[in-house]
């Protein structure tokens, strides 16, 4: 049964020494003289989820009220408070709820399973295409959200290319997705972002981002026989400029284009989703799981420049060691922009390129000016990995 609002008037006539005291009274305090000679309440159905207060003036009293005066302001706005924090809760919650309920009725066509040779005289290996560092809607003198676009058709072609090679070996009937965060670019991330995107997150999360990737995960329905997708945010998802410290740590515009990703194809139960969430967390990383082979995933904005090997090896064992209670093999992150690996202990740490292209700010502060790239790998459930690729991207 649905809840109905209703709008709650009491009147009532206080006789008491002063304001103060009236209003004490009236909100149920019994240590004050004065009391409530007549008390009317009257109860009305309302149409609106939520009813505003009414405004109530008090005039302000002197001397000895003055402290009591203060003291009942301060209950008056620590209720007002408690009560507006509730309803921007039951607002995100109502967004998420009518966001899941549009894409629960959305109907995706079905995707045909693709009809594989089989070779069965190895054994199968999962293929893993790896995104990192979008920074969609970011604009540089050669990369734009169309430039992203054309360079992830052109991954995607390349990903289908090495994996028919592949299988002229061994079977590769599935497909994992590490998208490791900054797909998005955000808004307020340093100063004078505004001048160097070509959109904001409306068109980021709402529109280029699921067509993009939809596209990309359809496609990768069409040739695989499953897919997996383990979504992990990055800081240029981060929301509220220098106030972001402020907004719940879950808050995250790549996270909320991932759920919109998996709302999309929920009904395709060839595609599963790992979205690491939890309220008032940030849910920084997860760990993929493929037979005996695992690697941790970050974003990398937990780790010092590639060039302190020491930072990586004192967080990498660390991690190792307990912080994090999941058992993995290596690590994978993105943040810097740049393909590189290192071998710390007996893990193997990678960092992941980007799509992106000429950025001055690289150029001019760390004399680096990578070239756009994506990563690919091949994984044996026993063996961990048996081969990986950087596809080259400025071709576009």
């Amino acid at each position: 049964m649905s809840e109905q609002s209703y709008v709650v008037t009491k009147k009532q006539i206080i006789k008491a020494k002063n304001m103060t005291h009236a209003r004490m009274l009236s909100e149920g305090y019994k240590d004050f003289p004065g009391q409530i000679i007549h008390e009317e309440i009257d109860v009305n159905e309302h149409n609106n989820s939520f009813v505003e207060e009414d405004e109530i003036t008090f005039v302000e009293p002197s001397g000895e009220d003055s402290s009591l005066f203060l003291r009942s302001e301060n209950r008056r706005l620590a209720k007002l408070a408690e009560k507006y924090k509730n309803v921007r809760n039951e607002a995100v919650v109502s967004v998420y709820q009518a966001a899941f309920d549009a894409f629960s009725n959305f109907e995706l066509p079905k995707i045909k399973a693709p009809t594989l040779k089989g070779n069965r005289q190895t054994s199968p290996e999962i293929a893993v295409a790896v995104f990192a560092d979008w920074q969609m809607g970011k604009v540089t003198a050669s990369y734009s959200t169309e430039v992203l676009e054309k360079r992830i058709e052109l991954y995607t072609e390349k990903l289908l290319e090495i994996t028919e090679i592949q299988r002229l070996h061994h079977n590769v009937d599935e497909l994992h997705v590490w998208l490791l965060g900054d797909i998005v670019e955000g808004e307020e991330i340093f100063a004078g972002q505004s001048h160097l995107i070509d959109s904001g997150l409306y068109r980021q999360v709402g529109i280029n981002g699921p067509r993009i990737l939809s596209k990309f995960l359809t496609t990768a329905l069409e040739n695989f026989k499953k897919v997996h997708v383990i979504g992990i945010i990055g800081n240029h998802g981060a929301v509220g400029g220098k106030l972001r410290k402020v907004h719940d740590p879950e808050t995250n515009m790549d996270r909320l284009l991932y759920k919109i990703l998996e709302l999309i194809f929920i009904k395709e139960d060839r595609i599963t989703f790992n979205i690491p969430d939890g309220r008032g967390e940030r849910n920084w990383y997860a760990i993929d799981n493929i037979g005996d082979y695992s690697s941790l995933l970050i974003h990398g904005d937990q780790l010092p420049s590639p060039a302190q090997y020491y930072g990586y090896y004192k967080k990498v064992m660390g991690w190792k060691d307990g912080a994090i209670p999941e058992h993995f093999n290596d690590v994978f992150m993105g943040h810097y922009h740049q393909q590189f690996k290192m071998t710390i202990g007996s893990s193997i740490l990678r960092v992941s390129g980007s799509p992106e292209s000429s950025n001055t700010y690289a150029q001019e502060y760390f004399s680096s000016m990578s070239r756009p790239c994506q990563h690919l790998m091949f994984i044996h459930p026993e063996h961990g990995v048996t081969s990986e690729y950087s596809i080259w991207l400025d071709a576009v």
